[in-house]
């Protein structure tokens, strides 16, 4: 099984939080069910509310009325998106390519091993692919509240249409408020979440019920041809709008995948199939019927369904369902980015628990907030809901179409049949790539911004992953080796120091740099000593049976390995009580324990063969503002001492 090294010498990875779903995959829990509403489906859930609309005018090209054609076809192309799209490639194929039941594409990277990839090499490339598909997921986590939450205000403008210039300002309130929140935990809005979706999936069945009963001919929609037909027709500009709108119906599909660590694929599947899709069904016909009889409802045919005492509490509904939405992507993010540091990708950040039994609540303040910058600057920006529509779709499909190239690499690599694994992923790669072209024309309409995000955040990564690696082979050659630094020991005037002296490490041979320099300038050492390295495996967690691996390099001196699994805390006062509980180390190695960390410096020298003199910087500043590698293990503060080292990349 292969590992990667938690750079604690001066780079570290990162405590993690979310619960393994393993328990979905047994005997079905109600309250998985309720859960799997609320975090898994309020983003998709809340579609209704702005994706049909945006097809249909596509497909109107702007007119003030719905040509029936139109809306039919609109219909049809929904459907038949959310049923190959999301029913079949997400819920039928993708949940199946699992790492010991958790979900993700960084999930996916460690399955494929692509961080031990050399630079260059297609697995090298394949990693870079599979880290802009992770950078995706910023730029949609910061459009997805601003999207959401615009379009449910946006229904005060139906009653009253002076107020449309309190829409902005209101949606502002309403995510700075849920923006400031998060540092509080979200136990309180967390239980909240699955009942409140169930009304508003309920509700959304009984609208559509309303508007099909209204005008039966929509359902001749469900005929796959009337999509087809209407497109083929349409010509290619319209057809492309279209297309690229009505995407926004399944954007949120993707958190089926990402969140299959939270439940497990049966509450995910059973509440998707049970409830969900046909909520959205109904629903997106019932806007349809709306439309056929009534073309000049096309400005909101959402909340035109309703009758017009039901719009006020409609519009706090719906509102509260597009907070949930917004809490469950940031929530998302904030997992994401623990993974990412778990495997390297990004520095480690402070990550508060905010609650003491639920390991799965956390809040990232340094996302939060950028988060929140990004998601309000794209309100300010774009102002209306329709306008975010051409920056939404675009990331996402791209994000669609990488998830199926690597479970297409994943099914090919446990064994199935290649011409079944190509035909079939190549069946929905090819569906990825229509829409992905669709949502391409949104690019100077808005699309740009998303990418930008995603853009910056993947050089992020790639300029973390590359500094880390020239960072580890300086302090490779810096190192010395085990007997050599023992038999300096022997010849040598050392004061011993009372206690025991715990040395953390990047690699799991050799001397670390502060304990050699330690001893250098101080002249002085422990009677104990503890070499202590965390590896992160590939795979979601390991039990603590295996955590920990001893080597007595000398008398009382000792070579502690830990390892953790990418979704797992690493704490190294854990590890030690893990290590005496399973008698690996004695006790009293634990007794007036100091624990010694590297403070680096990096030092940028463009005249060395490396990264370019700009990505250099930009590491050596991401290094300084990464956080501290002791309180990131969670070693107390008094029991943490730093030794400096410069170190040239």
């Amino acid at each position: 099984m292969s590992q990667t090294e938690v750079h604690a010498d001066g780079e570290s990875g990162q405590m993690s939080g979310r619960e393994s779903g393993h328990e979905g995959h047994g005997r079905l829990k109600p309250t998985l069910l309720l859960g799997a509403l609320g975090i898994v489906y309020g983003d998709i859930g809340t579609s209704p509310l702005y994706a049909f609309k945006e097809a249909v005018r596509a497909a109107s090209q702007g007119a003030q009325s719905a040509d029936p054609a139109a809306v039919i076809g609109a219909v049809s192309l929904i459907l038949w998106a959310l049923i190959l799209i999301v029913s079949l490639k997400y819920a039928v194929l993708i949940l199946r390519a699992d790492n010991r039941g958790e979900g993700g594409i960084v999930a996916m990277l460690a399955l494929l091993g692509a961080r031990h990839a050399k630079p260059g090499s297609w697995q090298g490339w394949l990693l870079v692919v599979g880290l802009v598909g992770a950078a995706l997921l910023y730029g949609d986590g910061a459009i997805t509240p601003a999207i959401s939450v615009l379009s449910a205000i946006e229904g005060l403008k139906v009653d009253a249409p002076a107020l449309g210039r309190y829409v902005v300002p209101i949606t502002i309130v309403i995510l700075v408020a849920l923006f400031l929140v998060q540092s509080k935990g979200v136990a309180f809005i967390g239980r909240m979440f699955g009942p409140v979706m169930l009304v508003w999936f309920l509700v959304l069945t009984l609208m559509g019920l309303g508007g099909i009963l209204q005008k039966p001919e929509i359902l001749a929609a469900a005929n796959p041809f009337r999509a087809i037909d209407f497109l083929v027709h349409a010509g290619w500009g319209v057809s492309f709008a279209m297309l690229g709108a009505a995407f926004l119906a399944v954007t949120g599909g993707e958190a089926m995948y990402a969140d299959l660590g939270h439940f497990g694929a049966k509450p995910i599947r059973v509440a998707w199939f049970a409830l969900v899709l046909p909520a959205l069904v109904v629903n997106y016909f019932g806007q349809g019927a709306v439309l056929l009889a009534e073309p000049d409802a096309i400005e909101n045919p959402f909340y035109r369904l309703a009758p017009d005492w039901a719009h006020y509490p409609l519009i706090g509904l719906a509102t509260l369902a597009t907070v949930i939405a917004s809490q469950a992507i940031i929530s998302g993010v904030f997992s994401l980015t623990q993974q990412a540091i778990q495997l390297g990708f990004l520095p480690a950040m402070r990550i508060v628990q905010t609650a003491s039994d639920e390991r799965g609540q956390i809040y990232v303040p340094a996302v939060n907030w950028l988060l929140a910058a990004a998601t309000l600057t794209a309100v300010l920006l774009f102002e209306t809901s329709d306008a975010l529509a051409g920056a939404y779709g675009i990331a996402v499909s791209l994000l669609m179409a990488i998830t199926t190239l690597l479970a297409a690499l994943i099914a090919h690599k446990w064994g199935y049949n290649l011409l079944a694994v190509i035909a079939v992923n190549g069946f929905f790669l090819c569906i990825d790539l229509v829409f992905l072209g669709a949502n391409s024309v949104k690019l100077f309409e808005g699309g740009w911004f998303p990418l930008l995000l995603a853009a910056i955040i993947a050089l992020m990564m790639l300029t973390w992953r590359k500094g880390n690696r020239l960072v580890e082979q300086a302090r490779s050659g810096l190192r010395l080796p085990e007997p050599v630094f023992l038999s300096h020991l022997q010849h040598q005037e050392i004061v011993r120091l009372p206690g025991t002296g715990a040395f953390l490490s990047s690699a799991t041979h050799g001397i670390p740099l502060h304990l050699s320099r330690f001893v250098e300038r101080s002249h002085a050492l422990h009677r104990r000593v503890l070499i202590v390295t965390a590896l992160y495996e590939e795979t979601p967690t390991v039990p603590q049976s295996e955590r920990a691996r001893v080597t007595l390099l000398a008398p009382d001196f000792y070579r502690l390995v830990l390892r953790y699994g990418f979704m797992e805390d690493a704490s190294i006062p854990e590890g030690l009580r893990c290590a005496v509980e399973h008698r690996h180390l004695p006790a009293p190695l634990l007794d007036d324990l100091t624990v010694f960390v590297g403070h680096e410096t990096i030092i940028p020298k463009s005249d060395q063969r490396g990264m370019m003199p700009w990505r250099e910087t930009l590491f050596a500043f991401m290094q300084r503002n990464a956080e501290r590698t002791g309180a990131f293990f969670c070693v107390p503060t008094r029991q943490v001492v730093e030794v400096g080292t410069e170190i040239e990349i």
